[in-house]
């Protein structure tokens, strides 16, 4: 009974390594804003963010600030999300958002747009 024991605990290593060694590094990706590109006005308080899916990745972290991340007044989002878009309602202001795609071993850097809400 203990030799089959062993074998099979060696056998769900194997396996287990293979699963790490078979993560793609997208370290060098980069995620692609569809909307709100740089530096456009919004007329409404309820913005959509949209980007283009990356293979390999799990999730996204999409962050917003006022005004920007250098000089952040606030953070208006910081969200991990599984879908190529998020909504979020933000009041008259200049704002600041980055996405990074993520995976179980690696992430992007992060892609940024600055935009203006002017309802």
């Amino acid at each position: 009974m203990t030799k089959y024991s062993i074998i099979l605990f060696l056998v769900c290593c194997f396996f287990a390594c293979d699963d790490i060694v078979e993560v793609k590094d997208i370290s060098g990706e980069v995620v692609t804003i569809l909307a709100p590109a740089n530096e456009v006005t919004i007329d409404s308080t309820k913005v959509n963010f949209s980007w283009e899916n990356l293979d390999e990745v799990v999730e996204y972290r999409i962050q917003v600030a006022s005004p920007n991340f250098e000089m952040a007044q606030q953070i208006m989002l910081d969200s991990l999300v599984t879908t190529n878009n998020h909504s979020s309602t933000l009041v008259n202001g200049v704002y600041q958002w980055r996405i990074k795609g993520i995976n179980t071993e690696f992430e992007t850097a992060y892609t940024v747009s600055n935009f203006t809400v002017e309802e």
